[in-house]
C-alpha cells in the first residue's frame, strides 16, 4: 500500500517538523509547497514558468497553478510508493482537485496536527532566531525567561518581525477562514484523523504515527 498522507495544521502547530520526521522515518518523500514550487520552477516545465511569471510579480499562485504544480510532482517516480503533503491543500477547491488527481489508488491519511490558538501564540511570539546561523531556538515553557544567546554558535537570538502577536493573530484568523472549511470536508472520512499538537514534539509524533496506522486500517475496512 502506497502511504499518501495530508498533513493540516495552523501556524505554529510543528506540522512542517512532524511531517519531515515522519516522511523520513518511511522513507517517503516530505514534498511542501515550497518545496513543489522551487522543483517546477527549476524543472522549466510550462506550469513552473506560469508559477515563476506570477511570483515574481509579488502575487499568490492561483489555486490553477498550484494544482498543475502537484499534479506534475506526484507524478515522479519516488512518489509512487507513497508522500507526505505539506501545505497543500489549502482550500476545498484544492482539496477536490487532489482527490481527482489520486483517484483509483489507494485513499488520503488526513492528520490534522490541532493546537489552541492561545498556545500557539506563546510558541510563536517566544520564538527566536540567531542573527548569525539562523537556528530556532527552543521555545521556553510558559514563565520561563526567553533565551538570548544562540545554542549552536553564540549569536544574538531576534525576533521575526512576523511573529508578533497582532501579525500571528491575523494569520490564524486567515488561516480560520480559508483552510479551517479543509476540516469539514476531510472529517467525515474514515482515514481522517486529529493529534494533539500542545504536546513535547516526541509525544506528538507517536500519536501521529499510531493515528496513521488507525486510518490506513479504517481505510482498508
Amino acid at each position: 500500500m502506497a502511504l499518501k498522507l495530508v498533513m493540516l495544521g495552523p501556524p505554529g502547530a510543528g506540522k512542517g517538523t512532524q511531517a519531515r520526521t515522519f516522511a523520513a522515518a518511511m522513507r517517503i518523500p516530505h514534498i511542501s509547497t515550497g518545496d513543489m514550487l522551487r522543483e517546477a520552477v527549476a524543472a522549466g516545465t510550462e506550469i513552473g514558468m506560469r508559477a515563476k511569471a506570477v511570483m515574481e510579480q509579488g502575487k499568490l499562485v492561483s489555486d490553477e497553478i498550484m494544482v498543475g504544480v502537484v499534479r506534475e510532482r506526484l507524478a515522479k517516480s519516488d512518489a509512487r510508493s507513497g508522500f507526505v503533503l505539506d501545505g497543500f491543500p489549502r482550500t476545498v477547491p484544492q482539496a477536490k482537485a487532489l482527490d481527482a488527481i489520486v483517484a483509483g489508488g489507494d485513499p488520503l491519511v488526513v492528520v490534522d496536527i490541532a493546537v489552541a490558538d492561545d498556545e500557539l501564540v506563546h510558541r510563536l511570539t517566544s520564538r527566536r532566531v540567531c542573527s548569525q546561523c539562523g537556528t530556532n531556538a527552543a521555545v521556553p515553557a510558559p514563565g520561563e525567561p526567553l533565551p538570548v544567546r544562540c545554542a549552536v554558535c553564540g549569536g544574538a537570538l531576534t525576533q521575526r518581525a512576523d511573529d508578533r502577536e497582532e501579525v500571528i493573530r491575523e494569520r490564524l484568523r486567515v488561516y480560520a477562514r480559508d483552510t479551517r472549511p479543509l476540516l469539514d470536508y476531510y472529517r467525515d472520512l474514515p482515514t481522517f484523523r486529529a493529534v494533539n499538537g500542545a504536546q513535547a514534539p516526541e509525544a506528538v509524533a507517536r500519536d501521529l504515527a499510531s493515528a496513521v496506522d488507525a486510518a490506513i486500517g479504517a481505510g482498508a475496512a
